[in-house]
């Protein structure tokens, strides 16, 4: 019961649970652009749009990106910049 918080008990708990909320999760999408074994650079389509992600041991990536390839990221920006949670290959556009 470590971890429930009552208020006149413990008063520590609310200032505790936001500075463990506190780096909130963003999304960003878009094209790879570079990337190397600890940060991946990614431009929004149609736009000029870009940012670099670091790439930690913590970072869960479903498929591989690669240069060009279409990729959503979810990420937080710490004082160390933006960091990649986790990076989703997206299915190469349809062809019409």
């Amino acid at each position: 019961m470590a971890g429930l918080c009552l208020g006149a008990v413990a008063p520590w708990c609310g200032a505790q649970e936001k500075e463990q909320t506190s780096a909130k999760d963003q999304m960003f999408s878009g094209q790879v652009t570079a990337m190397d074994e600890s940060t991946l650079t990614a431009t929004r389509t149609g736009s000029k749009d870009s940012k670099t992600f670091k790439i930690t041991a913590e970072t869960r990536f479903e498929g591989k990106p690669k240069v060009n390839s279409r990729v959503t990221i979810r990420y937080v920006v710490t004082d160390e910049g933006a960091r990649a949670v986790r990076v989703i290959v997206r299915l190469p556009a349809a062809k019409k």
